[in-house]
């Protein structure tokens, strides 16, 4: 074997049957990122840019067999996850997770809203993440009504979305990147605040006028992932992550009548490094 091998990246989501989000994104960006993509599907959905026609759960079972035949042979270097349909999934998953060495960075995206509204948990699983899983993440990663579910109140400015990722990170121990996307502000910010008393970095960017931001959360979730299984630091991962999906939501190949999918595979126009904006507070 020539040079380094490529970061394990183990992606556990949801399968999107029309390729923009979800199983499907991550390995897209992981191999993109130059990654080594493994997978463990907890549903198979029908889903396409206007919407989920139907979705079909894994037992947690089959689930946890999945991560297992995984790691128990290729081994892990960071874990991506997106979509758990239910709490069976949850622990399974939360399980699995607890027997990881604590240098295996997780970057959980709760995964609760589609992009294009639909619901994509079931409504009791959503205590069972909080509670097994987000103190096990290293990053979780919620849109705005996801984050104002977990804080159980209106975010109406960027500083009331900050304050809610510090109170999400001080309950649970983890970083939190806070997304901006779906704000009505000209510039799209991204949050990140940390545990304790750390400092918090805000990331922003002029928004893209597009429709085409289906997997949006998904490829940035697992780049982040992918970017910290090279070794790269958090914030840094955060800002590099994101401008992998700035450039794939310009390079989107604009299928579908509704929210399409992103460009991943023609993100190729020159190295990521870093030059977005970026406040420290």
């Amino acid at each position: 074997m020539n040079g380094k091998p490529p970061p394990r990246v183990l992606a556990i989501a949801g399968s999107d049957s029309s390729g923009g989000a979800g199983i499907q994104a991550d390995i897209k960006t992981i191999t993109m990122l130059g990654g080594y993509a493994m997978t463990a599907v907890t549903a198979v959905t029908a889903q396409n840019s206007v919407g989920v026609q139907a979705i079909a759960p894994m037992s947690g079972d089959v689930v946890a067999e999945q991560i297992a035949s995984c790691l128990g042979d290729i081994g892990v270097d960071a874990v991506k996850i997106g979509m758990l349909h239910d709490r069976a999934i949850i622990d399974a998953v939360a399980a699995a997770l607890e027997a990881l060495p604590d240098s295996v960075p997780v970057v959980l995206d709760p995964v609760m809203i589609a992009t294009s509204g639909a619901t994509l948990i079931a409504a009791d699983a959503i205590a069972a993440m909080r509670d097994k899983l987000f103190p096990l993440a290293t990053l979780i990663t919620p849109n705005l009504p996801e984050l104002e579910h977990l804080v159980g109140r209106t975010l109406r400015d960027t500083v009331e979305i900050a304050e809610a990722a510090r109170d999400l990170a001080r309950t649970y121990a983890a970083h939190v990147l806070a997304k901006g996307g779906h704000t009505d502000d000209d510039r799209v910010i991204d949050t990140l605040a940390g545990p304790g008393e750390q400092r918090s970095a805000a990331f922003g960017d002029a928004r893209i006028d597009t429709p085409h931001t289906h997997g949006t959360g998904c490829t940035l979730s697992s780049a982040i992932a992918t970017l910290q299984g090279h070794g790269v630091p958090l914030e840094h991962a955060v800002r590099l992550g994101r401008q992998f999906v700035r450039r794939a939501i310009i390079a989107a190949p604009g299928f579908g009548a509704g929210n399409g999918p992103l460009g991943h595979q023609a993100v190729r126009a020159g190295p990521l490094d870093g030059n977005d904006q970026a406040d420290s507070s």
